[in-house]
C-alpha cells in the first residue's frame, strides 16, 4: 500500500523536529471535522507516491531532516507500514505515528521492535459520544481501551490530542475523558478549522475562553496540558 499525501517540510507534526509527512489513504473511522476527506471517503481514487521517490529524497536530507511523521487517514491499517518503517529508520530518521488508537496490536508489534519515537493518539470525545464523534457506530471501544491503557503503563513517548468541536464537546465531556486517560503526561486541546477539505461543515471551534476551561479541567488528571493552535 502507498502513501498518498505529503508534506515535504513541516515545522509543526513533530514538535522541535523538522519533519516530512507522509499521508496514508483510508480510515476506519469518519469524523466530520477530518480536513483530509478525500483520503479517508474515496482512498481508492487517491494519488500514489511511490516508496521508491519517497527514500530518495530520505536518503538525500540525511542530516537536514530529523523525523518522518506517519499519518492519515488511519495509517496502522497499512499492511506494510513495519516494512516502510524499517526502511525509515534504517535511515537515521525518528518516526512518529498518528493513530485514532483502534488496532492496538499494530502499535504494540511496532514498539516492541522500536520503531517508533512518539505517538500521538486521538481521543475524540467521551466513550459515550464516540460515535456521533467519529461519524459511525462501528467502533470497538475495547480496542480503543486497550491503546490507551498500553501507553499510559508504557515506556513510549506520546500525547493524547482532541480537537475540540463546539457541537461535540463541552465540560462534562472533558471531566470523562480526564478520569477515562488519568495518569496520561501529556495532553493537548487542539483548535478546529473548517476548511474545504473537511467531511462535513457548517461546525465550529470552540472559542478560547471556553477552551481554557476545558484545558483547567484536565489538568486535575494530566501532567501537562496545553492548547494548540489557538496562538
Amino acid at each position: 500500500m502507498d502513501f498518498s499525501g505529503w508534506e515535504k517540510l513541516s515545522l509543526l507534526d513533530y514538535d522541535d523536529h523538522l519533519s516530512t509527512t507522509l499521508f496514508m489513504a483510508g480510515c476506519d473511522f469518519r469524523c466530520p471535522f477530518c480536513h483530509n476527506s478525500s483520503l479517508v471517503l474515496d482512498p481508492k481514487s487517491a494519488p500514489i507516491i511511490k516508496w521508491a521517490d519517497i527514500m530518495d529524497y530520505l536518503k538525500k536530507r540525511t542530516g537536514v531532516l530529523e523525523a518522518v511523521v506517519i499519518t492519515g487517514g488511519e495509517p496502522t491499517l497499512m499492511p506494510d507500514l513495519e516494512d516502510k518503517i524499517k526502511d525509515i529508520k534504517a535511515l537515521g530518521y525518528e518516526v512518529k505515528l498518528d493513530t485514532n488508537g483502534s488496532h492496538p496490536e499494530v502499535v504494540k508489534n511496532l514498539v516492541s521492535k522500536n520503531l517508533i519515537d512518539y505517538l500521538a493518539m486521538d481521543i475524540k470525545n467521551s466513550p459515550k459520544k464516540y460515535p456521533m464523534t467519529i461519524g459511525t457506530t462501528n467502533v470497538n471501544m475495547d480496542k480503543i481501551n486497550e491503546t490507551i491503557d498500553f501507553l499510559i503503563h508504557g515506556s513510549l513517548r506520546f500525547e493524547f490530542r482532541t480537537t475540540t468541536i463546539a457541537e461535540y464537546h463541552d465540560e462534562q465531556d472533558f471531566e470523562e475523558i480526564g478520569q477515562w486517560i488519568k495518569g496520561a503526561k501529556n495532553f493537548f486541546i487542539q483548535r478546529y478549522i473548517d476548511n474545504e477539505n473537511c467531511i462535513a461543515h457548517g461546525l465550529h471551534m470552540v472559542d478560547k475562553e471556553t477552551a481554557t476551561k476545558f484545558m483547567k479541567i484536565m489538568e486535575k488528571y494530566v501532567s501537562h496540558v496545553a492548547l494548540r493552535g489557538y496562538d
